[in-house]
């Protein structure tokens, strides 16, 4: 990736970030850990109560990348057929044909994700995996680039289904949405924010941007000691007797795209530790089970970042 790519790049994501904070108020980490899933190529789970503003993230990053949309709205009657499609039997061609559900779509947005069963949930496994369904032992291609943005509420909310770790483990990042600050909130009241801002959002990136700034991602240089850190905080996970299940393969060749695709929104070629720090609670907290034998007031997913936050600081930083 050459320097003008790279500045370019920088210029086009700072465009993007502007036109999304103006929908999301108060929210600016959030929006850019937002932006590292969509260019390392991954999926991403917002979590948070209703009413903060998972959607509206959802909606708007879906507006800002000018490609196929669809939205489906998840509840407990609702069946895998409803998702990927269904083989329905033509009179006139005398054979079955092939009707495509919604996630035939650039972005799907997956809306509280955790209110269907976990039937309904494993058919995203495949399509986000590989980027193709199998429906009646025929494979069909998704469109490119292909991007799952899915919302769910706190697991102790009634109705709702907690996520299988096989399912979590395709999500390169859960992030949480909280309640705003005052100042954010005021904002919110006295401005036009949220509905009417997204309503008359542009278009800032094309589908086949979005590709090509994907693959100069790749191509962002990660020297051997970060390779090593990152290994390390891995096999920590791995050790850890808070821990029953420490984080996968996968999830370490997450941190690595992220860590270059933050790099690449910085406008550089190169990673430097602070591109992988800051990230690795929200690549990893979710790959991670806490051992039952570790009580706590917080609820697991807490314990789980805390756990984490503690294995990052305890390894060294290359210099």
């Amino acid at each position: 990736m050459s320097r003008e790519t790279a500045i370019a790049a920088s210029h086009r994501a700072t465009q993007l970030e502007g036109a999304l904070r103006k929908v999301i108020r108060g929210k600016d980490e959030i929006i850019r850990l937002a932006l590292v899933s969509v260019l390392a190529r991954g999926h991403l789970l917002i979590e948070g109560v209703p009413g903060v503003g998972k959607t509206t993230l959802g909606q708007a990053l879906a507006r800002a990348i000018d490609c196929g949309f669809q939205r489906v709205q998840f509840t407990s009657d609702m069946l895998p057929s409803d998702v990927l499609g269904i083989s329905i039997y033509s009179a006139i061609e005398q054979q079955f044909e092939f009707k495509q559900g919604p996630i035939f779509a650039n972005i799907l947005l997956a809306d509280e994700i955790n209110r269907t069963t976990p039937k309904t949930q494993s058919a995203l496994l495949e399509a986000m995996n590989e980027g193709q369904v199998t429906v009646d032992s025929h494979s069909y291609s998704l469109p490119q680039p292909f991007l799952v943005i899915a919302t769910q509420n706190p697991v102790e909310h009634h109705g709702t289904y907690p996520l299988p770790e096989s399912q979590l483990d395709r999500f390169l990042m859960r992030l949480r949405m909280g309640y705003p600050d005052g100042n954010s909130e005021r904002e919110i009241l006295r401005s036009e924010a949220g509905t009417a801002q997204l309503e008359i959002m542009e278009p800032i990136l094309t589908g086949a941007d979005v590709l090509e700034m994907q693959h100069a991602v790749t191509q962002v240089r990660v020297d051997e000691s970060l390779v090593s850190y990152v290994l390390e905080i891995v096999r920590k996970t791995r050790a850890s007797e808070q821990l029953s299940l420490g984080v996968s393969p996968r999830g370490s060749q997450m941190l690595y795209r992220a860590g270059q695709a933050m790099a690449f929104l910085d406008g550089r070629s190169f990673c430097v530790p602070e591109d992988f720090k800051p990230l690795v609670v929200s690549v990893f907290a979710h790959r991670v089970a806490v051992s039952g034998r570790y009580s706590s007031l917080l609820r697991k997913s807490e314990q789980a970042e805390q756990v984490v936050q503690e294995i990052v600081e305890s390894v060294r930083v290359p210099v």
